[in-house]
């Protein structure tokens, strides 16, 4: 992708920002009775014996297809018990299951969405537990495979005393990485509302011509792409290789969702807080740009209007997973009705959820473990601003 200049919102006035009032009583209404009557279909159990170089599949039922489909890596996450110290440093570590898409799908059945994840994950004991916990936690997970030949992927993060992570990956090449094309179940993608994945899967061959494809077959069949670059620099062989890789794919989304550093590496180095520079990453077919600002909250940009909503402040522990956990909000609406890209007051309201599905995940430690319940979100919305 050329980075471009689209014509859109911004040749109007400043950013809309947040009112200061919260969602309404009817809109939680709305919200609470649409994502309550999605439901996952039902899964088997994970073991040993039924997993063996196999994926999982469902009992045969003929409930609804997951409306969000999510494509990438699932790990372990080890997460230091005592924050501002280095891995060496470490007393110990806390285990968490972890990786962006896998986050996401556990944060949308959490919400009351209806999810699945598609991705690779070792013939090893830890890859029969993050099995498990999807399944505990209503995401289909028909769309997994088993590597015999490779390790789930590990990952160690360092917290700093605010809560902020850096990353060492065991992955030399872990199972996820090897997912062929061969092995995606399209009928799950085609069937899908909506579309998650990540960058990290391009890193690698097979596993990148497998996102190639799975992409395409939900592009051809009508389904909405999300697209989270989720960068992590260390993965990559250079940055200039990370660059140019998620660039690559950058205009067959349909929304992106970006943080500031991430604008800033992007563009090279240029102001993300400058609506020139957030202009050139808006491609013509985009129906939604998001930018994520931590405790700030997010910017909204479609080619009819623009704005910022505001964030939830809570105290951090740790911000492994924050991100994922606003994807999950947003799309868990969006996945409820999509005509919110073409409202701009519903869609403002949804990404207050999104923005408070964030600031709760910070609350704890790991990602998965800290995903909130719909319920929790939206006793926080209802929380007096301080």
């Amino acid at each position: 992708m050329a980075l471009q200049a689209t014509t859109f919102c911004f040749s109007g006035p400043t950013l809309r920002s947040n009112p200061p009032h919260l969602l309404s009583s009817k809109r939680r209404t709305a919200i609470k009775s649409a994502s309550s009557g999605l439901s996952s279909p039902p899964l088997l159990s994970v073991s040993r014996s039924n997993t063996k170089g196999r994926a999982f599949s469902s009992d045969g039922s003929t409930q609804e297809s997951p409306s969000v489909v999510c494509f990438g890596e699932m790990l372990i996450d080890f997460v230091p018990t005592t924050s501002g110290l280095s891995l060496a440093e470490a007393p110990a570590f806390k285990k968490a299951p972890g990786g962006a898409p896998a986050n996401v799908a556990v944060g949308i059945a959490r919400l009351g969405g209806s999810s699945a994840f598609i991705g690779k994950v070792g013939e090893d004991e830890f890859g029969y537990m993050l099995a498990n916990i999807l399944k505990d936690n209503n995401v289909n997970n028909g769309g997994m495979r088993f590597d015999p030949g490779a390790r789930t992927a590990l990952a160690f993060v360092t917290l700093t005393s605010q809560g902020e992570r850096e990353f060492m990956f065991y992955r030399n090449p872990s199972a996820d990485m090897l997912l062929q094309e061969s092995e995606l179940d399209y009928d799950l993608i085609k069937k899908a509302k909506i579309f998650h994945y990540g960058s990290i899967s391009l890193i690698t061959e097979p596993c990148k011509s497998a996102h190639i494809a799975a992409a395409k077959a939900a592009k051809d069949a009508g389904v909405i792409l999300s697209y989270d670059p989720n960068l992590r620099l260390p993965l990559w062989p250079s940055p200039d290789n990370a660059r140019d890789e998620i660039l690559s794919i950058w205009d067959t989304a349909d929304i992106i969702k970006i943080s500031e550093e991430e604008i800033e590496f992007l563009t090279k180095g240029e102001d993300p807080y400058d609506e020139t520079v957030v202009r050139k990453l808006f491609h013509p077919k985009l129906k939604l740009l998001l930018v994520t600002e931590g405790p700030e909250g997010c910017r909204y940009y479609t080619k009819d209007f623009c704005g910022r909503v505001r964030g939830l402040k809570v105290e951090v522990v740790d911000t492994t997973g924050a991100g994922d956990a606003f994807v999950a909000g947003i799309l868990s609406q969006l996945a409820n009705d999509l005509s919110l890209l073409q409202d701009e007051e519903r869609l403002r309201e949804a990404l207050l959820f999104a923005n408070a599905c964030g600031a709760l995940t910070v609350k704890e430690r790991g990602a998965i473990p800290a995903l909130p319940t719909k319920e929790a979100v939206l006793e926080a919305l209802l929380k007096p601003v301080i």
